[in-house]
Parts: structure tokens; sequence; C-alpha cells
């Protein structure tokens, strides 16, 4: 594989990962980046501008509008906006994480989804070795909690799950490990906005 474009990185930083294809991008993922910066103490955000979900029948937007419009609506001095699944070929979130540390090995990453993420995590490809191979800090999402505690991954690493008070701590953890905040919830989409004709 080429070398990857990647924001810059030093030894030891604490990167959270959201991935998605932000079709659009929109306040309420800059509202969780900028939680997720402050509760799990993270040094940087890089958002992971996906090629597209496989679990959605249908592709999104261009990569560059994605992209144009993540910069405009994520403006942050800690977060970087990314293309770096396009740069790997990549469409799953285990084949993505693989990359990334082969290329960063002095990172510790912390891949960051929502609760509704979590509530179908057994459905995406190679979950227990995400699980296995980085922190999880998992933010509350609406209409999403109790589904989310309950599901299958929720259940099967119930003994690696650190309390929400110590959600500071999550990302000098070693693999498995998670944690789940709750967080001053805005209720927008990005379903809404392309039901609505804004995108």
């Amino acid at each position: 594989m080429p070398a990857l474009t990647l924001p810059p990185v030093r030894p030891g930083q604490t990167i959270g990962l959201l991935g998605g294809s932000f079709d659009p991008p929109h306040a309420g993922h800059a509202h969780i980046t900028r939680e997720a910066l402050k509760r799990f103490g993270l040094g940087t955000v890089w958002w992971l501008v996906s090629p597209g979900n496989p679990l959605k029948a249908h592709g999104p937007a261009p990569m560059a509008r994605r992209l144009e419009a993540a910069a405009q609506v994520m403006q942050h001095p800690r977060v970087f906006i990314t293309d770096v699944e396009s740069q790997i070929g990549s469409r799953y979130t285990a084949q993505t994480l693989r990359a990334l540390r082969a290329a960063r090995p002095g990172a510790r990453f912390v891949w960051l989804m929502g609760a509704d993420n979590l509530a179908q995590f057994d459905e995406w490809q190679d979950w227990q070795e995400i699980m296995q191979s980085v922190p999880v800090g998992v933010l509350a999402r609406p209409g999403m909690r109790t589904a989310a505690r309950n599901s299958k991954a929720a259940r099967i690493y119930a003994a690696h799950r650190l309390p929400s008070r110590q959600s500071q701590r999550l990302a000098m953890m070693q693999a498995p490990a998670w944690c789940f905040i709750n967080v001053p919830m805005q209720a927008i989409s990005s379903t809404q906005l392309r039901a609505s004709g804004a995108w």
C-alpha cells in the first residue's frame, strides 16, 4: 500500500477516530466530537469520511462534497477531516484500524461511535477484532441508550466496560476496553437533513 496522507501524529498521542459517511455532516457530529475530546481526554479527533457504509443500500454524496461540508461544519484546531478510508481502499472499520495502527504504531487510537452503532455492532465485519484492538468510546444518541446497553457487544464485553466517571482514562487503557457516556443530545440526523432537501 502507498504511504498514507495523514494528519500529524506525535508518539503516544491519543487520537479519537470518528467514522461515518457524513452524508451530510451536521452540528450533531461536531457536538459529539467536542464532547469526545473533553470526556475521553483525547489529544485530537480524526473524522474518517467513508467511501460508503456497507450496511446501507444507497451510496453517499460524492466524497469531495462531503469533505468540503465537513470542513465547514467542524472547525476546531484539534479535529482533522480525512479521506483515509479512500486512500486505504477500505469500507470496513477493522481493515481501517489495521492500516492506521501499522502506519502510526506510536499513536494510541480510540474508536468513537454513537450508541446507535453499539446497538448493531455485532453486524459489523470483524467487530470483535475491533474491540480487541483499540479502546471504544460510545456516546449516547437519542432513543438508543437502552438498546445499546442491552446489545450483544455490551453483554459480551461487560467485564471490560469502564465506568463513565473514569472516562478520561479510556485512551490509555489496553483493549478490550470501552466506555459509555451520556452527553447533552442533539436530535439532528443526516437522514432527516437528506429527507428535508437541505442536502
